[in-house]
């Protein structure tokens, strides 16, 4: 079996890399000796992230359109034209038989100077809400994995598989844990077993609004018997700490870095809706609550929060209301077993298992020899 060389580009946030490192990881363990070489963005933050995870990497000098700022945007041209060269010399001096584009800065440039050079080029779109750079691409891609139905919209309907996203090993094995595992959980956290736990969770930075939402319901809250496993990012921590201090039905954490236990303890979860997070929540099955960020690139949290919502299988709040609504509808969903049960189950059905290896199918058919 002859040597299979692969590119994989793109970056700039976590739910573009590590679905990226996944789809490294899968090809290695299928087809050990592959030789992998990830092109990311100069000063992004897959520069440091990759090696970390014991691949090479390449940068570009490439940054996107600035919004509301004339000045930042007067040398993308010549940052496009560099990194087109760039990639040029990238692809002529790797000769990879596929590339493959997991959306960001540096994907645009590398997946067209690989289409132009014959090279089959592989997309992975995320989100429901295609990104502008995935779009641009998907004419000349070979395949488009998407991880939502309905991607048609946006993609050539013949080249769409539904592949789901990639997601931590560690959460498949939370799911396979059982009993045993949350006991250990509520021992970790120091949580009380007995008491109904919501988790909130706003992504590795955390999420103000998730925050000031605790803080205003704090009353309703110490006057209750529901606890709250509360992330609430670094940034936040110091403030929320003092807001939680002494307060028995609250553990407020910076950064939780055993999910898998966080998510086994958890009767209900409060979450963003980023891409990432709600594939681990649709193979975890179990009732949540999306707030989408306003803060995201194209509104796309909220479509990918709608495309449940209209299954029935999440709840969604928008980040305007969270504040006076947030807590209390968690309250009322612990209240209420036939709800969480349609949602656990509405949510369940749309979880996709192995993606990492589905994607891996799709990239070794169309990789050339």
């Amino acid at each position: 079996m002859s040597e299979l060389r692969v590119i994989i580009s793109g970056g700039g946030t976590g739910g573009h890399i590590f679905p990226a490192i996944a789809i490294a990881n899968a090809l290695v363990k299928r087809r050990p000796g592959t030789k992998i070489l990830f092109v990311g963005a100069k000063g992004r933050m897959e520069m440091e992230k990759v090696p970390q995870a014991g691949y090479e990497i390449k940068g570009l000098n490439i940054a996107g359109f600035q919004r509301g700022s004339i000045v930042k945007n007067l040398t993308l041209p010549f940052k496009l034209i560099g990194s087109l060269l760039s990639a040029n010399n990238i692809v002529r001096s790797f000769k990879p038989n596929v590339a493959i584009g997991v959306g960001g800065y540096a994907s645009g440039p590398l997946l067209r100077v690989a289409g132009f050079a014959g090279v089959p080029t592989v997309i992975q779109e995320q989100n429901s809400f295609a990104g502008v750079t995935n779009k641009l691409l998907a004419k000349s891609a070979s395949v488009i994995c998407t991880a939502y139905q309905g991607m048609e919209k946006v993609f050539p309907k013949e080249k769409i598989v539904l592949t789901g996203n990639p997601v931590r090993a560690s959460i498949v094995d939370m799911k396979n844990g059982g009993s045993e595992l949350t006991e250990e959980a509520f021992k970790y956290f120091g949580l009380n077993p007995l008491r109904k736990t919501v988790l909130i969770v706003g992504g590795s930075l955390g999420a103000g609004t998730l925050n000031v939402s605790v803080e205003a319901a704090i009353n309703k809250i110490k006057d209750g018997d529901i606890q709250i496993l509360w992330q609430t990012g670094k940034a936040y921590f110091e403030h929320c700490s003092k807001v939680a201090e002494g307060i028995n039905q609250i553990k407020a954490l910076q950064f939780i870095d055993r999910m898998d236990y966080a998510y086994a303890c958890a009767d209900v979860i409060i979450s963003r809706a980023g891409a990432l997070s709600i594939s681990e929540l649709q193979l975890l099955g179990k009732p949540v609550i999306l707030v989408p960020s306003p803060n995201v690139t194209e509104d796309h949290q909220t479509y990918n929060a709608m495309a449940l919502v209209n299954k029935g299988a999440a709840i969604m709040i928008k980040d305007s209301e969270a504040k006076l609504s947030l807590i209390g509808a968690a309250f009322d969903l612990l209240k209420n077993d036939a709800q969480q049960k349609q949602l656990s189950a509405a949510i369940s059905q749309m979880g996709i298992p192995n993606a990492a290896d589905r994607i891996v199918d799709e990239i070794l058919k169309v990789s050339k020899s």
